[in-house]
């Protein structure tokens, strides 16, 4: 966090924050921090918010995003002139670094931020806070929101909605993809207008966004209870609907999906295992794999009359790697379970997200669905991915069968890329499907 006052300038303070509440973090600094300008993130990366001064002035920037052309754009600036950059222990430079330098190529904060959004190869939004107020610059494909909220002593900015609610904000507006707005506690101003090409990413909906959470104005919980809605009535009509006790949701994100299911399959809706949450809060913070299954594995408390002999379907947000999904399954019929069902909530994951950090990958053959795709075929089975991604093809078909074997799994269904942008309810042309089909 970074929060400017007249009396004290600039205070900034970064902490790591794996495994541990953001709040019990930065409880005792927001103590010792004064003013009514504040910018703040969580980063899996880099340090942020960084403070940067250049000829137009000290500010402090933090981003969301990926620069996949980091290192080209960092050469070309070290061969152009004079500067130089702070690297982290890794050596790589901190992306708001790099931000902060490409803006200081321009005359103004405006035109370096719309040069930044024009070399940048992936994805970068941003805000700014400069001593009379904060800049936000949302990316120029709008991958990610950023919302403008207003209460009647000032504005804030926030990826979630939700998140300034609580304070009394009402949600004004999010920014157009590639706008730049300027907020001070009296104005909201626009400093360069946004454009209609969007393509928002469509996990946002499926996996990682909060449940409350509303996006270009579809709320998170209502879209993934009606995906689950639709995914019952494709097994319906293709004759896949299971004879099964419980309809079940893999926890947190998997839930709604689940109770959508179960609304419209008839079956009941149970939870047959709890995930206990106070010691390891989230599963995928830590960054070595094996830590993350164990983490994984530990946070689920079973409740045995809901598993012991009953055949169950689990609706999971996504398949990714298959490893934790693998445990939980073990788990299951370690506590008795007959049978175990399960539905993916999206499409099989072919490519790692070269936009966003969520669904990244070190490899595509990490993925458990390229893998199989390339044990089957080799390099010449990206040409039939389509088709692997079909339930009703002779490769779909195969592709369900292996991960149903490895996986130990009684039947397996993904939902399909027109499922899923139906239940989202937006034209697939303004949704990022780049991590099922290639296509961002």
């Amino acid at each position: 966090m970074t929060a400017y006052s007249d009396e004290l300038g600039f205070q900034r303070s970064i902490h790591r924050i794996e495994n541990s509440p953001f709040r019990t973090k930065f409880e005792a600094d927001i103590e010792d921090m004064s003013g009514n300008l504040c910018i703040g993130c969580i980063s899996d990366s880099d340090p942020q918010p960084i403070l940067v001064r250049s000829k137009l002035g000290l500010y402090a920037v933090c981003n969301i995003g990926i620069i996949n052309n980091a290192e080209q754009l960092q050469n070309d600036i070290l061969d152009s002139c004079s500067e130089s950059f702070e690297a982290m222990s890794s050596g790589k430079v901190n992306s708001s670094a790099l931000i902060g330098a490409l803006i200081a190529q321009k005359s103004s904060i405006v035109e370096g931020i719309r040069y930044a959004q024009e070399k940048i190869d992936g994805s970068m939004s941003l805000l700014i806070l400069m001593k009379d107020g904060i800049i936000a610059a949302r990316d120029k494909h709008g991958r990610l929101p950023i919302i403008i909220g207003k209460r009647e002593d000032g504005y804030c900015f926030s990826f979630e909605s939700f998140a300034f609610q609580k304070l009394g904000y009402e949600t004004c507006r999010e920014l157009l993809p590639g706008e730049i707005v300027k907020i001070t506690p009296e104005s909201c101003e626009v400093l360069s207008p946004g454009g209609d090409e969007m393509k928002i990413c469509s996990f946002l909906w499926t996996y990682y966004g909060y449940p409350n959470s509303v996006y270009e104005g579809v709320t998170v919980e209502t879209m993934r209870t009606r995906n689950g809605e639709i995914m019952a009535e494709q097994d319906i009509k293709n004759g896949n609907l299971p004879d099964v006790d419980y309809i079940c949701g893999v926890p947190d994100s998997g839930i709604p999906h689940a109770i959508g299911y179960a609304n419209r399959s008839g079956i009941p809706f149970a939870r047959p295992f709890i995930k206990y949450t106070p010691t390891w809060p989230r599963s995928f913070m830590p960054q070595n794999q094996s830590i993350r299954n164990k983490v994984a594995k530990m946070k689920l408390i079973p409740v045995h009359e809901l598993i012991e002999g009953k055949k169950l379907l689990f609706v999971d947000d996504s398949i990714v790697r298959g490893t934790q999904m693998r445990e939980t399954v073990e788990f299951l019929y370690s506590n008795g379970a007959k049978e175990v069902h399960m539905r993916s909530a999206c499409p099989p994951i072919m490519y790692g997200c070269k936009y966003l950090n969520f669904s990244r990958s070190t490899s595509e053959l990490d993925l458990i669905a390229r893998k199989i795709i390339d044990e089957l075929e080799g390099a010449e089975g990206v040409k039939y991915i389509e088709e692997y991604a079909d339930t009703n093809t002779e490769r779909g078909k195969k592709l369900r069968a292996e991960i149903c074997a490895r996986l130990k799994l009684t039947s397996l269904e993904f939902q399909s890329l027109e499922g899923t942008t139906k239940a989202i309810g937006l034209s697939g042309c303004k949704l990022c499907s780049y991590c099922w089909n290639g296509k961002g």
